[in-house]
């Protein structure tokens, strides 16, 4: 059973890279009957964003990953953090350092100057028999845990395998600030303890923080869980991903008009396979995710399979819930009598919810204008003559137009009777329709719209002359 945690820090909004790091800890979670927790981690108060807080939460309300605990605050865990910092002091598995910003930059310099990695040089850690400087008046005091000085901190990564880090790669470095306020590593370390958290996935980002946390467990006698690095998404061209190749706030998806179950569907396969299958339901996931199988190489972002599998789900999900969908839109098709139809024919080419809103509102809005190109490619001297005829011909089975396949087998021998070529027929009706020429079949256009609004549109348009100067 794997307990499993997604802890974003609210200073900017939740983007995919953190949504599939949500999603592999959620299926984990979830395939092996224990529990995913969302943990904000709002300690850094100088950059904490409400706003941030809220669309977050609204993210994963949107994908359906609900937390299965109350959501932790780090900021409302203060208290708890500086009793551990204590119970460290009190052990002296920690120590003040008063080495001042001044102190450490020139320390820094020197080491840069000597080609050596950056590292604080223990001038304050206590050791038997060493002599401390004295402590300066005007300093207020960081805290920095004593970190192994020989050996290595090693651990299997289940993704990356055997890791290793020397000890001359952890300095002491600080878990609370002058102002006494834990820092990150630290909080990590104490929270995933305390709510029990087994399994941790996370990007490679963090690779290099996991030797600083193991440090931090073992100082305080806690087990360590099992990690997981990912690595990162890339764009096309192989570098960090920007808001410009999909890096954008993950509501934005929404707003764009994607389907939840696509973008978790598109994210899982970046970083993780099973085999050629592209198309996976959630209980697909749940039934074939593990995280060992993650890749070990980055991932990268890919624009035009995530609009494709869009595409599928507008196609596969049900009309009622399209409907639904579309209300967020701005289209309300509850009440209308073509609702099924329209949709129908609709989804069949749209992308997105906007493409498919776009797809409704070509056939439902009376055009207001016509395609300058298409009329005068298609609208000819006769073009009257016939569209006249042919209203006649809908006129005299206007009760049959209910159906696609009525609708084509009155006007095909309307067409071969009067020497058309479909073209010539069908796009200055497309045009007198819709306004363009680039909308669905005529068949499907005037079954849904009927006799009586198909006559008017026409009509209005021959009277305009299909808004010929």
């Amino acid at each position: 059973m794997a307990i499993t945690r997604f802890a974003p820090s609210p200073t900017g909004y939740l983007h995919i890279g953190g949504l599939r790091t949500a999603l592999y800890s959620y299926l984990w979670a979830r395939k092996t009957n224990g529990e995913f927790k969302l943990r904000i981690e709002d300690t850094d108060n100088a950059r904490n964003n409400e706003d941030a807080v809220k669309a977050i939460l609204e993210a994963f309300t949107w994908v359906g990953m609900p937390s299965d605990c109350e959501i932790e605050y780090q900021s409302k865990r203060v208290d708890i953090y500086k009793k551990y910092i204590n119970q460290l002091l009190e052990e002296g598995k920690a120590y003040k350092c008063y080495m001042s910003k001044d102190e450490l930059d020139a320390l820094r310099a020197a080491q840069e100057a000597a080609k050596e990695n950056p590292r604080y040089d223990g001038t304050w850690r206590p050791e038997d028999g060493k002599v401390l400087p004295e402590i300066p008046a005007d300093i207020e005091p960081v805290i920095r845990i004593k970190a192994p000085l020989e050996g290595a901190i090693t651990f299997e990564d289940g993704v990356k395998g055997s890791m290793k880090f020397e000890a001359n790669q952890v300095d002491d470095f600080v878990i609370a600030r002058a102002n006494g306020m834990p820092i990150y590593n630290f909080v990590v370390a104490i929270d995933d303890h305390l709510m029990g958290i087994t399994d941790v996935l996370r990007g490679d980002d963090h690779l290099t923080n996991t030797p600083k946390q193991i440090v931090i467990y073992n100082a305080l006698g806690f087990e360590v869980p099992k990690f997981y690095h990912m690595p990162m998404i890339n764009n096309p061209a192989g570098k960090k991903l920007s808001k410009r190749d999909g890096a954008m706030d993950v509501m934005q998806y929404k707003r764009d008009g994607y389907l939840p179950e696509a973008l978790l569907n598109f994210l899982v396969r970046l970083g993780w396979s099973n085999g050629d299958q592209e198309v996976f339901s959630m209980d697909q996931m749940l039934e074939l995710f593990d995280p060992k199988n993650i890749n070990k190489s980055a991932s990268s972002y890919n624009a035009e399979k995530l609009l494709w599998l869009n595409s599928e789900y507008i196609k596969a999900v049900s009309n009622d819930r399209l409907i639904e969908e579309l209300k967020f839109f701005d289209l309300d098709l509850s009440d209308y009598a073509k609702r099924m139809e329209i949709l129908d024919l609709g989804k069949q080419r749209a992308q997105t919810l906007l493409e498919l809103k776009t797809a409704v509102t070509t056939i439902l809005d009376v055009p207001t204008q016509y395609e300058a190109k298409g009329t005068k490619k298609f609208v000819k001297e006769d073009t009257p003559v016939f569209l006249k005829e042919y209203l006649e011909l809908l006129e005299k089975n206007k009760d049959d137009l209910y159906s696609v396949d009525n609708v084509e087998n009155i006007t095909k021998p309307f067409i071969e009777e009067k020497g058309l070529k479909f073209p010539q027929l069908f796009q200055p009706i497309r045009i007198a329709l819709t306004g363009g020429t680039q909308a669905p079949s005529v068949y499907d256009i005037i079954s849904i719209l009927g006799y009586e609004e198909t006559a008017n549109r026409i009509n209005s348009a021959l009277e305009l002359g299909f808004g010929k100067e």
